[in-house]
């Protein structure tokens, strides 16, 4: 009896430790003849239970060579990169605090097998030197989401844009679709917004915002509606009457400042403690910020302006000239290009007469100096005959979405 007994218990203990191994293996559904197998792990299109993994970030004045070396990386993978073209795998362009990995084997002697470095939120290089040495330049996986924002302005709308937990990437791509309708630097509170646009995730972190089909801004109690539709292969932004939000200037030429004085006939100078016109505005912006012209035309000047300090000017057409002082260095231009509207002249500085860093921006109409703040713009190019019916669809869509809001 006693022997049956521990026979028995034997029989159990075996059984159950059995169960478990099998457990520990697959997972079984309730019909036991299925087993679910759990896909593994993948970092980088890698199964992290292959490798022993290294992850760190670049440090000041850390070379390519310095992390190879201090990671045992054979020397001739670091030649071989070296050697490859810049676009392929720049050695020189390492970003201090990016991250990058290495995958080593999962052994006692951790050899290193392959490095990968994060260009930006999207964008990473491989360098596989397990056999022969592969270099890949591969993207992440982007989940796109559609979504819905709508705040309204206390201070500026960036804050308006983080206050109200959204991308404030936002505020930038809306000054753009604006840039030629609405003085983003003359924003006042109380304006509101809608916006219908997609975000962009990549391992749930946002990394960008695409696609933004219909916006309503409300600015000084006028409603401004965009609407985005492609015409002839031309993608453009239209109001609900179908002109184009395009002008043939941008409103400002430079982005997200401070106007710290406008045009006067008598302005008190900083520098010369003296009454004079000032027949420009200041716009404050810290030096280096990248200064746009605001449309198309030739460059007739570039250097030295005596109290303008180095300065560029810009002739339009026969009747707008547009000029650009105080710079603390030029755009890649010369005197007689041709350039585009949004083309960098120079950036902010603070030479010449100037007690700061900031942008002395002056336009000229048929020779005579006007207000930038009150320029009128033609638009351009509106819908056509051909595509309004399209146009009409997409409109009745996006206005009712936004009503919605």
């Amino acid at each position: 009896m006693k022997i049956n007994l521990l026979i028995i218990i034997v029989s159990v203990i075996v059984i159950f430790s059995a169960c478990n191994n099998n457990e520990n293996a697959n997972i079984k559904s309730e019909d036991t003849d299925t087993v679910i197998v759990i896909p593994p792990t993948l970092l980088y299109g890698y199964n992290v239970d292959s490798f022993h993994i290294i992850n760190n970030k670049i440090k000041k004045n850390e070379s390519l060579s310095d992390i190879f070396r201090n990671n045992n990386i054979p020397y001739y993978v670091l030649d071989f990169v070296a050697s490859l073209p810049d676009s392929i795998f720049n050695v020189k362009r390492l970003q201090v605090s990016y991250p990058y990995t290495i995958l080593c084997k999962n052994d006692s002697a951790k050899t290193p097998q392959v490095f990968i470095y994060e260009n930006n939120k999207i964008d990473y290089s491989v360098i596989d030197f397990r056999d022969s040495i592969i270099i890949k330049n591969q993207k992440k996986e982007i989940i796109t989401t559609r979504n819905i924002a709508k705040g309204e302005v206390t201070s500026s709308l960036w804050n308006a844009m983080v206050d109200s937990g959204y991308d404030p990437i936002l505020a930038i791509e809306m000054s753009e679709i604006y840039a030629w309708t609405i003085d983003f630097f003359g924003l006042q509170k109380g304006d509101k917004f809608k916006i219908i646009y997609n975000q962009q995730f990549v391992d749930t972190i946002k990394v960008g915002v695409s696609d933004i089909s219909g916006i309503s801004f409300t600015h000084a109690n006028n409603e401004f509606i965009a609407i985005y539709f492609e015409q002839d292969t031309v993608v453009g932004y239209f109001d609900e009457k179908g002109n184009s939000l395009r002008k043939a200037f941008l409103k400002a030429p430079l982005r997200f400042s401070r106007i710290s004085s406008r045009f006067s006939n008598s302005r008190f100078h900083p520098v010369l403690k003296i009454r004079r016109p000032h027949h420009g505005v200041d716009y404050a912006a810290p030096t280096g910020t990248p200064v746009y012209t605001i449309g198309d035309g030739k460059v007739i000047k570039k250097g030295w302006s005596g109290g303008g300090g180095n300065a560029v000017k810009v002739k339009h057409n026969s009747v707008y000239t547009t000029v650009y002082m105080h710079l603390s260095k030029f755009g890649d231009i010369r005197v007689g290009d041709f350039i585009t509207q949004s083309t960098i002249v120079g950036y902010v500085g603070s030479t010449g007469l100037s007690t700061g860093p900031h942008l002395d921006f002056r336009v000229y109409q048929n020779g005579h100096a006007i207000d930038p703040l009150k320029m009128k713009s033609p638009p351009v190019e509106p819908i056509d005959s051909a595509t309004q019916e399209n146009f009409n669809i997409v409109k009745a869509k996006v206005l009712k979405e936004l009503l919605d809001i």
